[in-house]
């Protein structure tokens, strides 16, 4: 039976890691992650997880630990945010390269400079490339059953390979909202317990960060990209089991309004929901306007998205991060490509927005749709990477 909490993001992604009781724990305390290891280890003081719980002196030190665990077969799990992940930078393709399925709780924030400690995705992004999994949070109730499900992609044999969960900074992570959290015994059973097949402390002979010639590397290379392609379905699979204890229903991406729209807004994150009330408000006045919410970014769901979107007249792609390439950001860049070999295609517009916790209103979705109102009416886009709500 489903139990009714009120709890903030990182209480809630706290809960989903004692439920999943992990072996260790490695981290190091940045805001806005801080309050997820401090919640657990309330919990491993409290007798109510097993687990190592492994205060660190930095968040390259949490990596590494967190890389030596899991290869020595345990199940591990950490927590950080924006510069944190940045020290981590050489470990996470360690992490990755050594296809070792730890899961990173990341509270999205935006890395300096300026100093700020608010939320954009610059952290993330900035890590797209590195070989993990990346599945987005819009609200609490997503960061939790994305984190339940974490272990359940990233272990599975096929795949093997780390996986962080995003949500943004203070935006969910701090702010309380209603969620439903699975039973403590469900979520064990839905986890399963880790029985890796290769792993240090096993009594064969193995060998883990092992110099790869120009021989070899190649090799280890595609096979990371074939294990990528490979947690594709993956994913699907277990959201479809998840859905059968939870009645929630995840898929790679998510459409709000889109199967007529002719104008669409493509999103990640928190903001998906301020965007989803822009466009009740415009469906209300007779517009064809809707939205595709990206929940996995890694591996990329191009195909799929390419068939959603294809039919559109225009749509505006949204990057909480700036891809200081001239061109936009990341996830513009992305979506250009999937749709590049559609005979017809929409028109696009990268909006850069939101940028170091700036805020995003309703008021300022509109503007964007109306924007492309404009474009399709034209039949061209004149600008086509533009900055939202920024001051004169």
């Amino acid at each position: 039976m489903a139990i009714r909490e009120r709890l903030s993001g990182n209480e809630a992604v706290a809960i989903a890691m004692r439920q999943i009781n992990p072996d260790v724990m490695p981290a190091f305390p940045i805001t806005p992650s801080t309050e997820i290891p401090q919640y657990f280890s309330a919990f491993v003081a409290n007798g109510q997880v097993d687990t190592e719980f492994i205060p660190v002196e930095s968040e390259h030190s949490a990596m590494s630990a967190a890389v030596g665990a899991s290869a020595a077969g345990a199940r591990v799990l950490t927590a950080t945010s924006s510069c944190g992940m940045a020290l981590m930078w050489e470990e996470l393709y360690v992490a990755a390269s050594n296809r070792l399925p730890i899961a990173l709780a990341l509270v999205n924030r935006a890395l300096s400079g300026p100093i700020n400690i608010n939320a954009d995705h610059s952290d993330s992004m900035g890590a797209r490339d590195s070989g993990w999994i990346q599945i987005y949070s819009e609200n609490n109730q997503e960061a939790y059953d994305n984190f339940v499900q974490a272990f359940r992609i990233a272990e599975n044999e096929k795949v093997l390979l780390p996986i962080m969960i995003c949500q943004d900074g203070f935006i969910t992570s701090h702010a309380v909202e209603n969620i439903s959290l699975l039973e403590d015994d469900v979520v064990k059973n839905f986890v399963g317990e880790y029985q890796p097949k290769h792993y240090l402390l096993d009594d064969k002979s193995m060998a883990v960060g092992a110099y790869a010639t120009p021989g070899f590397y190649m090799e280890a290379k595609k096979a990371q990209a074939e294990a990528m392609k490979n947690a594709k379905q993956v994913i699907l699979d277990v959201a479809k089991e998840f859905k059968a204890i939870s009645g929630r229903e995840y898929g790679l991406f998510e459409t709000y309004q889109l199967e007529d729209a002719e104008c669409a807004i493509v999103i990640i994150n928190s903001a998906a929901g301020t965007a989803k009330d822009a466009v009740d408000r415009l469906r209300a006045q007779g517009k064809k306007v809707g939205l595709l919410k990206i929940r996995v970014f890694r591996p990329f769901p191009a195909e799929e998205m390419a068939e959603a979107l294809k039919h559109c007249k225009a749509i505006a792609v949204m990057d909480r991060s700036e891809g200081f390439n001239s061109q936009g950001g990341p996830v513009c860049a992305e979506v250009k490509s999937a749709l590049y070999g559609c005979e017809e295609k929409p028109l696009i517009v990268n909006y850069i927005y939101g940028l170091g916790g700036r805020d995003v209103r309703v008021e300022n979705i509109e503007e964007v749709y109306a924007a492309l109102e404009e474009i399709v009416a034209k039949g061209k886009v004149e600008d086509d990477y533009r900055y939202l709500s920024l001051r004169d």
